[in-house]
């Protein structure tokens, strides 16, 4: 099951790779990650998405490359640049060109490739104006070093700015069936200028698994601790939402996480769905949210 991104032919599911990292949610072994690519792969998830920042040391884009030795044709590669980690251990933005494409050149070299099937512009930055930055990507776009350009987690007025100075095709953004901010402006634009909406977080940092209860407790290096969808009022109220689907998705015979991104995958104006996975047998379950999906338009269409 594949869609489109301009000529790229891609899986609605997508292997998110920044869990492979291990920076958010404790350590992942190499062979693990390997092991979860290539099960990704198996499954017929085609779509690989990674970036410069993923690692501190680039241990997302090292990996994949490792794990597509010998099978490059079977992936469409997307990576992203303007997120960096600076010399101190923080994160920070930029949107300099030079900046950039060293960048870029180092994620090609990590990658062991010489071009990937899509390129982003991470996130906004204030070190450079966008119309520069954007010029940048049309540079990269104009060289074959990628086959489309995309963006992330811009707001319609620079997806705007962006475009008159480079096409892009698609646009990650956070979306979920909990968090539904962008079908206010960013989908609709999305849709009107045949832009395709990749979404992140698809599950909610894991909360639309269904497997969390009221007591539950992360681990200290977990970054969900810190995160709203998971204290106070919004984590009663979601884990009733959770429930709600969970009853749903008992009568279309899937798990709520399966449903979930069915449901995203299904939305008019969504491309792909970025699904994280830390175990081969988390992308084997993901990837079955087409089978979902299309059994949903089906059953919609009769």
């Amino acid at each position: 099951m594949t869609t489109t991104i301009s000529e790229l032919r891609i899986s609605p599911v997508a292997l998110g790779c920044w869990p492979l990292a291990g920076i958010t949610s404790g350590a992942i072994t190499e062979e693990a990650a390997v092991a979860v690519i290539n099960a990704a792969l198996d499954a017929g998830v085609n779509h690989l998405d990674t970036a410069y920042a993923y690692g501190r040391g680039g241990e997302s884009e090292r990996l994949i490359a490792r794990a597509i030795r010998g099978q490059r044709e079977r992936v469409v590669l997307a990576t992203k640049v303007g997120v960096y980690w600076d010399a101190s251990g923080a994160l920070k933005l930029t949107g300099k060109p030079e900046l950039l494409c060293r960048h870029f050149e180092g994620s090609l070299h990590r990658l062991e490739t010489d071009a990937v099937e899509l390129l982003y512009f991470h996130a906004p930055a204030d070190d450079a104006p966008l119309a520069e930055t954007a010029r940048f990507f049309r540079e990269v776009l104009d060289a074959g070093k990628t086959r489309a350009v995309g963006v992330s987690n811009l707001s319609v007025a620079q997806m705007e700015a962006f475009a008159a100075e480079c096409p892009f095709v698609a646009c990650q953004v956070r979306y979920n069936w909990l968090q539904r901010e962008i079908e206010a402006d960013i989908l609709p634009w999305c849709c009107a200028h045949n832009v395709g909406v990749v979404a992140y977080e698809p599950l909610a940092l894991g909360l639309l698994t269904g497997k969390f209860t009221r007591d539950h407790v992360f681990p200290p290096n977990d970054w969900r601790r810190q995160s709203p969808l998971f204290t106070g009022e919004a984590w009663t109220k979601n884990l009733a939402e959770v429930e709600r689907l969970r009853a749903i998705a008992a009568r279309n015979g899937c798990t709520v996480a399966q449903l979930a991104i069915a449901w995203i995958i299904s939305r008019p104006g969504v491309a792909s769905a970025l699904c994280g996975a830390k175990r081969p047998e988390q992308i084997r379950e993901t990837a079955e949210a087409m089978r979902v999906a299309k059994l949903l338009r089906d059953f919609d269409a009769g």
